[in-house]
């Protein structure tokens, strides 16, 4: 992204975690007047179309596995640290694809895996791991599933999510606790775990993981024989995670054609403060300076 350097791109990054950049995020949609007049949109899984479109992968890959055949159920192994992607699969199953059972795959930052271990969201500091996309502690989508588990009652959720904000955690109850664990099954894999995953998978099939997809296979290993079908997702390109990748196996992935000299290009982006008053004034100056100069 820092690479594309047209009039009308403006990259920003902050001096923070994942969990701060949502924050910021956040902030400014639930800030109607400076979203509309901004114009903000979003592309990650804040945005429900982004959900909607990770659903359809899961019935292409019941209908890879089943052949079509409705009595065939198939099991998920996500990696995911927002819930977005696991999202999208218990959407799915609530459409009605014949999904077994979903399991989240979490790093050391765990907070998704002790809450269907325990029925308590605590959130603690974020952790910087080999899976960087996963060091989350608050899952943006997570109040979403949080709709359905509390019966589709949108005053239920605002009161579990102001026990988030007041103590820090929330604790459903023993029934839903119980609904959790009939949705997902999960479990949290170290980074030792990652790079011994990435080895042993690329020595025996000769494929090369990212550390995010490693997560996912290393948890569903757990679950193989369990389960009569477990697809594991595969998350990204092991080229972006060149270091990882050399510590598992002594090699880098070789990078595909589109990012073959990237690191080499001109770049431009904004370092600020996670603060929201930064990046606020930060967007305000640049879109009126770029309309100045139009």
């Amino acid at each position: 992204m820092t690479t594309v350097l047209d009039a009308n791109v403006h990259n920003i990054a902050i001096r923070g975690t994942f969990d701060d950049g949502q924050r910021i995020v956040k902030a400014l949609f639930n800030d109607l007047q400076f979203k509309q007049k901004c114009h903000l949109g979003a592309v990650n899984s804040i945005n429900w179309a982004r959900i909607l479109a990770q659903t359809v992968y899961y019935f292409y890959a019941w209908g890879r596995v089943s052949g079509g055949d409705l009595g065939c159920r198939a099991s998920f192994a996500v990696p995911t640290g927002n819930f977005g992607d696991v999202f999208a699969g218990y959407l799915a199953k609530r459409m009605g694809l014949p999904v077994d059972r979903l399991l989240i795959a979490t790093n050391r930052n765990d907070i998704l895996t002790r809450f269907v271990q325990t029925g308590v969201y605590d959130a603690g500091d974020v952790f910087p791991t080999l899976s960087p996309a996963m060091d989350i502690q608050i899952a943006s989508n997570f109040e979403r599933y949080l709709y359905y588990l509390v019966g589709e009652g949108p005053a239920a959720v605002r009161a579990l999510l102001a026990q988030t904000g007041d103590a820090g955690s929330m604790r459903v109850t023993e029934e839903q606790q119980a609904a959790v664990a009939r949705d997902f099954d999960a479990a949290a894999v170290s980074d030792a775990q990652t790079l011994d995953q990435i080895r042993e998978t690329y020595e025996r099939d000769d494929y090369i993981l990212d550390p995010h997809t490693a997560v996912g296979v290393r948890a569903g290993r757990a679950h193989v024989g369990a389960v009569d079908d477990l697809v594991c997702l595969a998350t990204a390109h092991p080229a972006k995670f060149s270091e990882a990748v050399h510590e598992a196996i002594g090699t880098e992935a070789p990078p595909p054609p589109c990012l073959q000299g990237l690191m080499e290009k001109e770049t431009r982006c904004a370092l600020l403060d996670a603060d929201e008053e930064a990046v606020r004034a930060h967007i305000g100056d640049t879109l009126a300076m770029s309309i100045s100069e139009s």
